[in-house]
């Protein structure tokens, strides 16, 4: 019997940016290659205690580093862009294509982190077409975003082709005036779709999205009739929002202070390709601005989503060495919470209040739009590239579903679509689409230091809920105690006396050493000598400590157990003191 030979079939591989917002990564893989699209970094949560960023787990790139042949970016956010750096120290990418905004950021990134060796950068410009590999070749068509030079991006395979909208709004007044290419989208759809994956992160809200020039009017009246400073804050990278803003400035006859170092880096190469036009004279230096009279200074901030480190943040908790909160000042949110941010930007508001601001923020004052289309702009992705199959991608589960449902209701069918999570291998035909397997995702943390083990993110997270149990106890050579075991607490609450902890805690390791000692203790040599596996011992000791603490406190602290072991012991033979190898191991 002859075997039917199996249809060809591109294989999607979401890494991120599934089943959440942000880290944004998606694989393509075809026979033995591969290209990516995009690589993000999300925001930590309040339980992430340390950790600055979150990265999708790339196990299944650095186990398959010879297959990629590319990348493809799609504009300059954090979460489509931010990854990368972190990624090229595990493994090369060739060559990377972008836009012109994107390519600059990045460049920057990989200075700063030192891995500019590790790929190649080209930029590119609307409706162009770049061949990555033997079978891929991607074309960059231009949409609206909340980020100047931002892309759709075709994907032509050998089975068909495949557009990622990347992040999207249907805007018809841009500000920089570069129009949504909807005329291109329209001749793919005529000639035929294959797989369109699209943006879901609105996909809950009816109608369409505000154009990004609705909120002038708005950030101009409360600007203009702010009698004092005006501190304002918003995404670094919305290039639009701050080109608007300065404009403002300008026209209201205030002089600009920029604070924090990513907005800094943004305006500056913005300016250079001329997405934002203002002179020289408008930007003021903090300590020169302070000396103004504040009705003729503006100063914007990084911080829009209250992370700790952050300018407006700092000022907040009175910490930032250059600005302290006047009365008279007013300070504007030009920005709305990602979800898990909330709270952290509510409270950054009321301490700004306490000092005497007047804070604007909320969805009723108009100062902020999305980035991300609406339900009708997802309609018009679906109605002008009438895709054959279809991958809600970018959003939360409840979006990703909403999403499907509105592409069913357009009149593509359920079997022609996945609602994929973070590492499904979908595997797409010329007349299917399926889930076919899973790879290794997750996530990667990372602090100041390098990547934050989940074992290090535990230990932080037990500090935190029930604080840490210090036990500290001195061993002889027969595996006795030499005194009663020290003990110290912190941030445990307990109603169990010290003096009965302590006499808990001295029973427990007694018990240990009287019922254990001779499985991690052994004889060796002629005299006699005795080797001791301590840190097995002592691993032994802390898994009963911590067994006592989880029943007697009532709660999971942290258990540390310090044993201090003697380094030399006696001899047998010939009475001298010899330092046991085991004991040189462990100290």
């Amino acid at each position: 019997m002859i075997k039917k030979k199996s249809a060809p079939s591109v294989k999607i591989l979401p890494l991120g940016g599934l089943h959440e917002i942000g880290k944004n990564t998606c694989v393509f893989e075809f026979n033995d290659e591969i290209i990516l699209l995009d690589a993000g970094i999300a925001f930590p949560t309040d339980e992430m205690h340390g950790v600055n960023i979150v990265l999708p787990d790339m196990t299944y790139l650095r186990e398959n580093r010879h297959k990629i042949k590319g990348m493809i970016v799609t504009h300059g956010h954090e979460d489509h862009i931010g990854g990368i750096p972190y990624h090229l120290k595990q493994f090369d990418i060739p060559v990377i294509y972008g836009p012109r905004l994107a390519m600059a950021l990045l460049q920057g990134k990989l200075e700063e982190a030192g891995v500019t060796d590790r790929t190649c950068l080209k930029t590119v410009g609307p409706r162009e077409m770049v061949r990555i590999g033997s079978y891929f070749v991607a074309e960059f068509i231009r949409n609206t975003h909340s980020i100047a030079d931002s892309f759709t991006v075709a994907i032509h395979t050998p089975i068909g082709v495949i557009i990622h909208t990347g992040d999207f709004k249907v805007d018809h007044t841009p500000v920089d005036g570069e129009f949504f290419d909807f005329q291109r989208l329209a001749e793919h759809g005529e000639k035929g779709v294959l797989c369109l994956l699209s943006d879901s992160t609105n996909a809950e809200v009816p109608g369409h999205t505000p154009s990004e020039r609705s909120v002038y009017p708005n950030l101009d009246r409360v600007i203009s009739t702010s009698p004092g400073r005006v501190l304002v804050t918003t995404f670094a990278s919305s290039v639009h929002r701050l080109n608007m803003i300065l404009d403002i400035a300008q026209k209201n006859n205030r002089v600009v202070s920029v604070v924090g170092r990513s907005m800094l880096n943004v305006i500056a190469h913005a300016r250079n390709l001329g997405y934002i036009k203002c002179p020289d004279s408008m930007f003021e230096p903090l300590h020169t601005a302070n000396s103004l009279p504040p009705e003729k200074v503006l100063i914007l901030t990084t911080g829009s989503q209250g992370e700790p480190l952050a300018a407006i943040t700092r000022i907040s908790n009175g910490e930032h060495r250059q600005i302290k909160i006047r009365e008279g000042d007013t300070v504007v949110f030009s920005a709305n919470p990602i979800p898990g941010n909330t709270i952290a930007v509510v409270n950054t508001i009321d301490r700004l209040m306490k000092q005497g601001a007047n804070v604007v923020y909320g969805r009723d004052k108009g100062i902020h739009v999305s980035g991300h289309g609406a339900q009708e702009d997802q309609k018009l992705m679906l109605a002008l590239t009438k895709p054959k199959f279809f991958m809600p991608v970018h959003g939360e589960h409840r979006m990703l579903v909403q999403h499907a449902k509105m592409a069913q209701a357009m009149g593509i069918p359920a079997e022609n679509m996945v609602i994929t999570d973070n590492g499904d291998v979908v595997e797409l035909t010329e007349d299917k689409i399926r889930i076919s397997s899973q790879v290794t995702s997750g996530i990667e943390l990372v602090d100041r230091t390098g990547v934050v083990h989940h074992k290090v993110l535990r230990e932080r997270q037990q500090l935190a809920g029930d604080g840490v149990m210090t036990v500290a106890a001195a061993l002889g050579w027969d595996g006795k105690l030499l005194a009663k075991p020290e003990i110290h607490l912190r941030g445990v609450a307990s109603t169990v006396e010290k003096s009965l902890l302590q006499q808990l805690v001295n029973k427990r390791i007694e018990r240990t050493l009287s019922e254990r000692w001779t499985e991690f203790a052994k004889s060796s040599g002629g005299d006699e000598q005795i080797d001791v596996d301590w840190v097995g011992l002592q691993g032994e000791i802390e898994r009963d400590l911590d067994r006592l603490a989880r029943r007697e406190l009532q709660s999971r602290p942290l258990v540390v157990f310090l044993l201090q072991r003697p380094e030399e012991q006696p001899t047998k033979t010939t009475g001298r003191r010899r330092r046991s190898t085991a004991a040189k191991v462990a100290s």
